[in-house]
C-alpha cells in the first residue's frame, strides 16, 4: 500500500487517514508532496484526480477522502477494531467523525494546522462557537462511552484520528478550553491526543521538513 499525503505540519486531512494505517499495524509506503510549493499542484494531479491529498493506492484500488480511506481500512482490516464494537458507540463515533469531517469551518479558517506554532489567539464569535460544541462533544463522549481508556470511545478509533489535529490547534493557539466550557475533560483528552506515540512520530517529522517558498494555499 502506498498513502500519498501533504505537508505534515499544515495537512489535517492527511494526518487523519496516516494514524488510522498506522494502527492497523500493515506496511505502507508512504509519499510526501509538498504543498503550498511551486509544482504542488502537477504533483498531486498525478496521483489524484480530484486534485487533493490524502489518497491511498492499496494494489489496483485507488481511494481518495480521509474519511473514506479510514473507512477502507476498517474494512480491509477489521481485526485492527478500528470503529468500536458496540454498536450504540459506533454510531456515535461516526457521527462525530462525520461532524468534523463536515463542520467548523470557522475553527479552520482561524486557527489552520502548524505543528510549530506557539501563540495565543483571540478567538471571533464563530471560532468560540466552534470551539464550545467541539468541547460538548468530547465531554459527552467521554461521560457516555471512555470508560475503558483514555481515548474518546474508551479505545482509539477513526474518531480520535479526526481530532487529533484539533488537538494541535487548540495547543497552538493557546485556546483556553475552561473558558468555552470544559471541566477538565477536554484538556485531558489533548494531552492523550499529543502524546500518542503514532502522532508524536508524525510530529518529529514535521518539524524536522524543510521549508520552502510557499506559492499558494494548501488544502488544510
Amino acid at each position: 500500500m502506498q498513502l500519498v499525503i501533504g505537508t505534515k505540519s499544515w495537512s489535517t486531512w492527511s494526518l487523519r487517514p496516516w494514524l488510522a494505517l498506522k494502527r492497523t499495524g500493515q506496511p505502507f509506503e508512504e509519499r510526501l508532496i509538498r504543498l503550498r510549493w511551486d509544482g504542488a499542484a502537477d504533483a498531486i494531479r498525478s496521483v489524484s484526480a480530484s486534485g487533493k491529498v490524502p489518497v491511498l493506492r492499496d494494489g489496483d484500488e485507488t481511494i481518495w477522502d480521509s474519511l473514506a480511506i479510514c473507512e477502507y481500512l476498517n474494512e480491509r482490516f477489521p481485526e485492527a477494531r478500528l470503529w468500536p464494537a458496540d454498536a450504540a458507540a459506533r454510531g456515535v463515533a461516526r457521527s462525530v467523525t462525520a461532524e468534523m469531517h463536515s463542520s467548523f469551518q470557522a475553527l479552520r479558517s482561524a486557527c489552520p494546522m502548524d505543528l510549530a506554532l506557539r501563540t495565543t489567539a483571540e478567538l471571533d464569535t464563530a471560532t468560540a462557537a466552534d470551539v464550545r460544541r467541539i468541547v460538548i462533544l468530547w465531554r459527552e463522549c467521554r461521560r457516555r462511552f471512555g470508560g475503558d481508556g483514555p481515548w474518546l470511545f474508551g479505545a482509539w478509533s477513526i474518531a480520535d484520528a479526526f481530532y487529533a489535529p484539533v488537538a494541535t490547534r487548540f495547543r497552538s493557539y493557546g485556546v483556553d478550553l475552561a473558558a468555552h466550557g470544559d471541566d477538565g475533560t477536554a484538556a485531558a483528552y489533548v494531552a492523550t491526543a499529543l502524546s500518542d506515540p503514532d502522532f508524536l512520530s508524525w510530529e518529529a517529522d514535521a518539524l524536522a521538513e524543510d521549508p520552502e517558498p510557499a506559492t499558494g494555499p494548501a488544502r488544510l
